[in-house]
């Protein structure tokens, strides 16, 4: 996708001819400890970066689009805090808060509009995930509530074209 600061792979995008980019969601993820330190947090500011520079090329050529970021950590990553250092999860989002709740199209590029946490516990037998948006690790959401959220944002900037009704997206013509 063609971005402010030139071509963007995005993993999740809705966009329309009338429109341009309504949404777009980006995914990051970090599955395995560090060998060294035990713990989940070697590419955390690494990945930040790599989803920060992804917002501003977006926001810049599509100021009204809601982009929202998706990072998978594994479940382990909730739990890996020793006396010195807070788990990865709890770190993730003291270091994550400042680039979500981008709530104006005229806001900070860098931000996005809604960044989520995921724990992700992927055994063989069962797929077990708990989400939450950063600044907030206490209140788990469902994915339908993620959803709902980031469409409403969307019809919110797109009232010619889109409106939620019952939590659900339509067309407002």
């Amino acid at each position: 996708m063609a971005g402010g600061l030139g071509a963007k792979k995005v993993d999740v995008t809705w966009a329309t001819e009338e429109a341009g980019l309504l949404l777009a969601i980006s995914i990051k993820s970090i599955n395995f400890k560090d060998s060294r330190t035990a713990n989940y947090q070697k590419n955390l500011v690494n990945r930040r970066g790599d989803m920060l520079m992804e917002a501003v090329t977006l926001h810049r050529r599509f100021p009204y689009a809601v982009l929202a970021a998706f990072f998978f950590l594994d479940k382990g990553a909730e739990l890996d805090n020793t006396e010195r250092r807070k788990s990865t999860f709890i770190n993730a989002h003291a270091r994550l808060k400042l680039f979500t709740g981008r709530n104006d199209p005229a806001g900070r590029d860098e931000q996005f509009e809604r960044f989520y946490l995921f724990l992700l516990d992927a055994a063989p037998t069962a797929v077990n995930i708990r989400a939450y948006e950063v600044g907030k690790p206490g209140h788990p959401l469902s994915l339908d509530m993620i959803m709902e959220e980031l469409l409403s944002i969307a019809a919110e900037r797109n009232p010619d074209f889109y409106e939620m009704d019952g939590g659900n997206l339509r067309s407002a013509t």
